[in-house]
């Protein structure tokens, strides 16, 4: 790893090949470290999933109450006070499979031996980004068809010369800009939090090993807060998990909404 050189080198700051880390390979196909981590994350949310639900108990124990509490918040909190009480159910398995998904590989960030959030790889933002995307897209032109997909973009009641305008925007807020946003707010979260960690714990090591006169004592505060900088990223990795649940949701929403 590019992180931290001593002696007459200096210290030299991480960089973005930090999040690439190719395992096998170094190319298109290469096997890198956050690979290892989503399918590592997937396999262990499906058997940890499949064991509590097959064995459920009247009095639940630790386990299967703290997933018990996140489908609850999922179903309750976010499902359906946002899509409608009528309109959820379907969608429910996508949206905590979603929030599972996005919470575990954010927490691999702050994880003892990984410290790797997947999300800050583009790449998996995108995928579940796509995801999400076609889902309430492909529910809003089954509900009206394509035609009425398109003339929904439009308000009612708008002047004739305004409506290309109000087309144009409408049709980029929605097709471009919705789903860029989704992605990039959960990339830039996980790649700037673990950059931040990066940058504290590296250089805080370099100051307190490498560092001359008052350094160490800097690199020593500079770790104290790094540890406060870990407590901050937890918080920040389910905020995030939720955000994109709840935008999700907002969207879905939209689609299947009577009036348009």
């Amino acid at each position: 790893m590019h992180l931290a050189a001593g002696g007459s080198e200096g210290y030299v700051a991480p960089d973005t090949y930090e999040f690439w880390q190719p395992l096998i390979g170094d190319g298109a196909f290469a096997l890198t470290r956050s690979m290892v981590v989503f399918a590592v994350v997937s396999i262990l949310i499906s058997v940890v999933l499949l064991r509590i639900t097959s064995n459920l108990k009247v009095v639940p124990g630790k386990a299967q109450f703290l997933v018990e509490g996140t489908y609850g918040m999922v179903r309750n909190g976010l499902a359906r006070d946002i899509i409608g009480a009528d309109k959820f159910r379907p969608f429910l398995p996508l949206l905590f499979a979603l929030f599972t998904v996005v919470l575990v590989n954010n927490l691999m960030g702050v994880f003892p031996f990984i410290t790797f959030p997947t999300f800050s790889r583009i790449g998996y933002a995108i995928v579940l980004t796509a995801i999400v995307y076609f889902t309430y897209h492909g529910v809003w032109i089954k509900k009206m068809g394509v035609v009425g997909w398109l003339k929904s973009f439009v308000p009612h009641g708008l002047p004739t010369w305004i409506v290309p305008f109000m087309f144009v925007l409408e049709f980029m807020t929605y097709v471009i800009t919705r789903p860029l946003t989704l992605a990039l707010r959960l990339f830039g979260n996980m790649f700037a939090g673990h950059f931040m960690l990066l940058i504290f714990t590296f250089g805080g090591e370099y100051l307190l090993f490498h560092g001359s006169g008052i350094l160490p004592v800097t690199g020593a505060l500079a770790y104290l807060f790094t540890l406060v900088m870990y407590g901050f990223e937890v918080v920040v990795q389910f905020l995030q998990a939720y955000v994109f649940v709840l935008l999700t949701c907002v969207y879905i929403a939209g689609a299947v909404a009577d009036e348009h």
